[in-house]
């Protein structure tokens, strides 16, 4: 993966962020939203990155020996989740090219590696961000559902990719039951267009498209919407169909062609996830 460049300041025509906040705002974040709204919840007024501060240093002891020093060495680290039943490992630029774009635009203190962690293994609980993407089948072991579950109940963050960008394909049908089957039917509610995700750090009137769908790469339906389960007034689970994962997947040098940074959403949806 190639290291993480920075630049002198945005280039002409680029939207400017209205707002440069660091991982250590405690302002409690936005509690707007729609979805699943019980849980094992959390304290009034402590953020998501309170909350997962407080589960590395309590599982360090015993899971993860060195996850306090890395919590303390770094603000956000970008965790692929590898699950057992189908292609975990797809877009595999796409995490170079987001880390550089909060390298330019934030604050943060980022970690310039990928990590891959295996759903099943207890040391994914302490990621303040999980990215899930691929094309076939979701179906997790018992494991990984138990992972899964209590990590985004407990103010985790996790954002889903389509890389079909398929409503009927086999990665949307499959996760999509397996949500249901673990959050309820009423699960994956769709956002509202003034969802604070929108608004996080840069300003979009909603999810922006990508290519794909104006292409006409898979369903052939440019998707208006995003979905997400919600706990306890936050969004813990962003779910796309829209193949963002594909979308920010090139090579670095070519993003100089591009008349818009496209990973500016992918900026959006780590400071909320940093900051609710």
């Amino acid at each position: 993966m190639p290291g993480l460049r920075r630049h002198p300041g945005p280039v002409p025509g680029q939207t400017v962020p209205h707002a440069r906040r660091p991982m250590s705002v405690r302002n409690g974040g936005p509690r707007n939203g729609s979805g699943v709204t019980t849980g094992m919840g959390r304290a009034p007024g402590l953020t998501r990155h309170d909350v997962l501060r407080g589960m590395i240093f309590a599982l360090a002891s015993t899971l993860v020996p060195r996850a306090a020093a890395a919590a303390g060495a770094y603000d956000f680290w970008f965790t692929r989740l590898r699950y057992d039943s189908g292609d975990w490992d797809v877009d595999q630029r796409m995490p170079s090219n987001l880390l550089t774009s909060l390298v330019d635009y934030t604050n943060l203190r980022i970690d310039p590696k990928e990590r891959v962690v295996a759903l099943a293994d207890p040391k994914m609980l302490t990621a303040p961000f999980c990215y899930m993407a691929g094309h076939r089948l979701v179906e997790f072991n018992a494991a990984e559902r138990r992972n899964f579950e209590r990590y985004v109940r407990s103010g985790g963050f996790v954002f889903v990719d389509d890389c079909n960008h398929d409503i009927d394909g086999l990665f949307a049908q499959s996760f999509e039951r397996q949500m249901r089957a673990i959050f309820g039917p009423k699960a994956l509610a769709k956002l509202p267009p003034k969802h604070p995700i929108f608004t996080s750090f840069f300003k979009f009137d909603g999810p922006p498209n990508t290519g794909f769908e104006l292409n006409g790469w898979g369903d052939d339906l440019v998707h208006e919407y995003l979905r997400g389960i919600t706990i306890d007034g936050r969004l813990n689970l962003l779910y796309s169909n829209k193949d963002y994962g594909c979308e920010w997947d090139y090579d670095w040098r070519n993003k100089r062609f591009l008349a818009q940074d496209n990973t500016k959403f992918g900026v959006n949806i780590v400071m909320y996830a940093l900051n609710s």
